[in-house]
């Protein structure tokens, strides 16, 4: 059981519900929407960071499911791992990051790259020279770069919210998810 309300779009004022009628009913976003003010920003946000990168959508899900491994969030791991899929990730590729193996051989080396950059930023907040090195070897410009520092930081905020409220797990959505959230970037 969650351990704050979730809110219902019934009762919601007017933006708030018109968001939540236009979204996957999940459990982050009902969460979140206790935050009115933040709730619509909020989603630009997420819809921007799953839409409209520069950034590689497999290495994007990559480092969200890293992020996900790292902050114990098992509802962000379950929400991602089908869009990490559906961006290109093989079930190796995946299998690797659940076991933290971020050196495997299924990863290829500009995924090794933005894994090993994702742990630092998510462990010790600045990634060393050598990881923002490995990343730009690997081809990263520095817009993508940023992008990427975007995704890490978002995903631990949700990692934080969806555990610290209890959030239950939802049935994966994958694509779904991505579509709704890209549309809402707008509103």
């Amino acid at each position: 059981m969650a351990r704050l309300p979730y809110i219902d779009a019934e009762h919601a004022p007017d933006r708030v519900r018109e968001a939540l009628e236009a979204i996957p009913p999940l459990n982050i976003f009902r969460m979140v929407a206790n935050a009115e003010t933040a709730f619509r920003p909020w989603l630009a946000l997420g819809g921007a960071l799953l839409g409209s990168l520069e950034l590689d959508p497999r290495l994007r899900e990559l480092a969200i499911l890293r992020v996900a491994r790292l902050e114990r969030a098992e509802y962000e791991w379950v929400q991602h791992a089908p869009i990490a899929r559906a961006a290109g990730a093989t079930e190796d590729q995946v299998a690797a990051v659940d076991r933290g193996e971020i050196e495997d051989p299924a990863l290829d080396a500009p995924a090794r790259a933005v894994l090993a950059f994702t742990t630092e930023v998510v462990r010790d907040v600045r990634a060393s020279d050598e990881a923002l090195a490995a990343v730009r070897e690997q081809g990263l410009s520095g817009r993508q770069v940023v992008e990427l520092l975007l995704v890490i930081s978002h995903y631990m905020g949700v990692a934080r919210v969806a555990e610290t409220a209890g959030i239950e797990l939802d049935e994966a959505l994958g694509e779904e998810v991505v579509a709704a959230a890209a549309r809402n970037r707008r509103g």
